[in-house]
């Protein structure tokens, strides 16, 4: 096993390590358990949960029955785990999973992808074709037990959801229009304003995963792009970390200082000679930026908190 406590608090790649000896097919969601002290992921095509300890490095797997796009922390100690079938409640303390939205309005064929709650414990999931990427994905938001609420739709990958430290703004992409927007965001309603462009990648790199730190900085996961690219709130790059996989997928603060990044990746349809070029594709990564997160949210389960 692997332990991260030792990372060097540097932005160079030289600082970059593997963590832990698994290799996922399709690395998503990484979240921080700041109650835990530990790090949940999954493999949405294992498919399984993944758990890494940092008290002592070891990595824990559960298998899903469905494919599974993304995972929230929840306010009891269990994830919210989204699956074409349900949106479903796993217990790692006993392993068990339960219904909790049994009822999804998704076509066959459809599954979840990114998603991520807001300060008041809304979960807000974005949904797409398993395997075409036609545009008939859609934006959900889900508040205590439902039902999910449509808010937008014709999307392909939806990908980069986060929000800003006040919460006046969420963040999304369409990952094939390759870029991330940035829409007013009422906290009190769960109210999306309209989109403006954030930022943009140029083909065939575009963006996946991202997360927020604490002075407001979005770090985002290029697909194809091999590199965490840092924007400011203006939407300015500021900062670029070139990774030795071509695939990054998403990336979360985390460490009890939240001062680590972790970042997952893909190993999917890749060719032998392409394995042998990148053999990191697939695996967890960390590095120390010198910047630190925020505290990851956990869904409200009977309805958005009230402040």
């Amino acid at each position: 096993m692997n332990h991260i406590t030792a990372l060097p608090k540097l932005d160079h790649p030289s600082a970059l390590q593997r963590v832990g000896t698994q290799t996922d097919i399709l690395g998503e969601c990484p979240l921080w358990d700041d109650a835990a002290q530990c790090l949940y992921w999954v493999d949405i095509r294992l498919p399984a949960i993944r758990r890494l300890c940092h008290a002592n490095g070891q990595v824990d797997t559960w298998p899903m029955p469905e494919l599974v796009g993304s995972i929230a922390l929840v306010e009891d100690a269990r994830l919210l785990v989204a699956m074409p079938s349900q949106i479903a409640l796993f217990d790692p303390a006993s392993g068990a999973l339960s219904a909790f939205v049994a009822s999804l309005p998704i076509p066959e064929g459809h599954r979840f992808n990114d998603g991520r709650c807001d300060a008041r414990g809304r979960f807000w999931v974005g949904s797409m074709h398993n395997i075409t990427r036609a545009p008939e994905g859609t934006l959900f938001c889900l508040e205590g037990a439902g039902p999910l609420k449509a808010v937008s739709q014709g999307i392909s990958i939806p990908n980069s959801l986060a929000f800003s430290p006040s919460g006046d703004t969420i963040y999304f992409a369409d990952s094939l229009h390759y870029r991330i927007y940035a829409h007013p965001y009422a906290l009190e309603t769960g109210s999306m304003g309209k989109a403006q462009v954030f930022a943009q990648s140029a083909p065939p790199a575009f963006p996946d995963g991202s997360a927020v730190d604490a002075e407001g900085f979005v770090w985002n996961a290029e697909f194809n792009g091999g590199r965490l690219l840092r924007y400011a709130p203006d939407g300015r790059l500021d900062r670029e970390i070139v990774l030795p996989v071509e695939r990054p997928t998403c990336c979360a603060f985390g460490g009890p200082n939240l001062d680590i990044l972790f970042i997952t990746s893909t190993s999917q349809n890749m060719s032998e000679a392409e394995r042998l070029e990148h053999p990191m594709a697939g695996a967890l990564m960390a590095i120390r930026p010198g910047v630190c997160g925020l505290p990851e949210p956990r869904f409200a389960l009977h309805g958005p908190r009230r402040e």
